[in-house]
Order: C-alpha cells, then structure tokens, then sequence
C-alpha cells in the first residue's frame, strides 16, 4: 500500500471466483477478495484511503470492468501480530 511498509505475515488476501451457468457454459462473474491486515495504528488512516480505491486502482479489476463484478472486504488489526491466512 502506498506510503505503507505492511511485512508478508501482516496481510492475507484470499480470494475467491463465483460462477454461472450461461448457455450451459460455466462463466466468471465475480471475484470476492477477503483482506486481513495487520498495521500500526498511524498506518490506519493510508489503509484505509487505499482500500477505498481498490477497485479503481486494481489492474484486475480495470481489465476485468464490465465482464467481471469485483468486491472486497477487510478486516483489519493493529496488534502488531502475523495474521495466518
């Protein structure tokens, strides 16, 4: 995240595709990404922003726009601890 140093064990990000049957064709119609974020809590507020603009910022989400439904959730902590995925 920008201006944000967050280590590899302090966000987890899992994501997951959901399907339809079109014209008996199983088709890609959303991605739901799950975020798990560990930060400082001076980091809090550049977190937050930058999850704001996930979407409008996600290269995913941009080759994807109009196809492809994007959503996110996130929880996130400020414990100072690893987070398992």
């Amino acid at each position: 995240m920008r201006g944000v140093s967050i280590p590899p064990d302090r966000m987890v990000a899992v994501a997951k595709g959901v399907n339809e049957m079109r014209d008996r064709i199983p088709v890609l119609t959303r991605i739901e990404v799950a975020y798990t974020i560990d930060v400082g809590d001076a980091d809090r507020a550049v977190v937050d922003r930058a999850l704001s603009r996930h979407v409008d910022k996600c290269p995913t989400a941009q080759s994807l726009k109009g196809a492809v439904e994007v959503s996110w959730t996130a929880e996130i902590r400020t414990e100072g601890k690893p987070v398992e995925g």
